[in-house]
């Protein structure tokens, strides 16, 4: 319970430390995320609108200056006064123009920048406005005011134009330059934040690994005890049952063998008392009855057949006494040629075989059952089998299918709790042949 707890905990925390670091990541990321939708829309591309304006301005400043030019062409046979309206057609798409830029112009533009181009196309205009109504009295001035002041006004507005596209262009340089390097940041983040994970994965897959290779040795550790444990209680079992059944067979039945002589012989003495006789053979009958019973339960703790006749023999023997004690009908099917089977192989059969024909008579409530034993080179395979509703859940660990299993582990074989195929209870434990060693003195 310490183990499980000390390792929740450990998981736990390393859980906590991995979110905590996905936290801190996603935030991070979703910080530069935000600086880069405030480049992209703040400052990149308010500075591509202002720039497109700043074109506009500078086209109406470019046509502004091809008119005037015109006007002062010595060829050109108009007044002045007659290009009043395509200047008032330009200067109302160019206000219309400095009107939207000054409305998207960038952040980084200082007061005075937009204070001087504005006051600068304010007085550009009243100067023309001056040079119109003058030309309506003197043309020869009015042409020297626009020689001398307008053009001068309009190269001045043109230089300044070029100069804040100039630092738009360069404000969208420094943009991208920012962009591109948070790019990079968020790439460089992601590529450690995976490293980091991949990093984390490996030391928890390894502590796992780890840990579980010590589970997994304790409980190896654990299940070796719990076999050599099981195998002393069994060889405990069996040396007990021994040692009963020698006190069964040697004291017990001799005393109830000689009680029965002397019953016999003391029914001779009676001679012509038949009551006397008649009870004598009564007790005699009630001996004999009991030593039967303990020579069948000597024989169920200790099979002595197997020992004098093999466990083919001790199976042939054991199950008639099976059929009178129980009154269940037991078949019995050998297939293949019957062989010697070393001791210890021979105890486990029997008594897997007694488990299972005692699990019949107690649980299935049937009356019939069939037990197949069948002998190959290798192999040594008992089954029995009845007709009953099968295992049910409940006793599938029951003590008596455990200690199948112990004995089954302990020579090597396999046992098989499986449903027969007309429905019933089918158990089947596969054991490897192994000769019974012979001792020649």
């Amino acid at each position: 319970m310490e183990l499980k707890r000390s390792l929740s905990i450990r998981l736990f925390a390393g859980l906590f430390a991995g979110l905590a670091a996905l936290a801190v990541y996603a935030g991070y990321t979703a910080m530069e995320l935000r600086m880069l939708r405030r480049l992209q829309t703040e400052i990149i591309d308010r500075n591509r609108r202002d720039s497109l304006l700043l074109v506009r301005v500078q086209n109406d400043l470019n046509v502004l200056g091809l008119g005037m030019r015109d006007m002062l062409d010595a060829k050109e046979s108009y007044p002045l006064t007659a290009w009043r309206s395509q200047f008032q057609r330009i200067r109302t798409d160019l206000d219309d123009a400095v009107k939207r830029e000054a409305e998207v112009a960038p952040a980084g533009r200082t007061p005075d920048q937009a204070r001087y181009l504005a006051s600068s196309m304010a007085q550009f205009w009243d100067a023309m406005d001056r040079m119109f109504a003058q030309a309506a009295d003197n043309e020869s001035e009015a042409r020297a005011h626009v020689r001398l002041s307008l053009q001068a006004r309009q190269a001045a507005l043109s230089a300044a134009v070029s100069r804040l596209l100039v630092q738009n262009n360069e404000s969208d340089e420094q943009a991208m330059a920012r962009t591109q390097q948070i790019h990079s940041q968020v790439e460089r983040n992601l590529y450690l934040f995976l490293a980091a994970m991949v990093v984390s994965f490996a030391a928890v897959s390894a502590y796992l690994i780890r840990h579980n290779r010590r589970v997994f040795d304790q409980v190896t550790a654990l299940s070796d005890r719990r076999s050599e444990l099981a195998q002393q209680l069994i060889g405990m079992q069996e040396s007990t049952f021994r040692s009963i059944s020698r006190e069964l067979h040697d004291e017990f039945g001799q005393i109830l063998t000689a009680v029965g002589t002397m019953l016999q012989r003391a029914g001779r003495l009676a001679g012509g008392n038949t009551a006397f006789r008649e009870e004598l053979r009564e007790v005699h009958l009630i001996v004999q009855s009991t030593l039967d019973k303990v020579r069948a339960l000597s024989q169920a703790l200790h099979p002595v057949m197997l020992e004098e006749v093999g466990f083919d023999g001790a199976v042939d023997a054991y199950l008639p006494v099976f059929e009178r004690r129980t009154g269940v009908a037991v078949r019995c099917v050998k297939t293949g040629a019957s062989r010697e089977i070393g001791r210890e192989e021979s105890i486990h059969l029997y008594r897997i075989l007694q488990e299972a024909l005692n699990n019949v008579a107690r649980h299935s409530d049937v009356k019939q059952a069939e037990v197949r034993l069948t002998f190959t080179d290798q192999h040594v395979t008992l089954e029995i089998e009845d007709r009953g509703p099968g295992f049910p859940d409940s006793r599938r660990d029951g003590l008596g299918l455990v200690s199948m299993r112990e004995r089954a582990e302990m020579v090597g074989g396999r046992i098989e709790l499986l449903r027969g195929a007309a429905g019933g209870a089918l158990v089947r434990f596969t054991v490897p042949a192994k000769e019974q060693a012979h001792v020649t003195a």
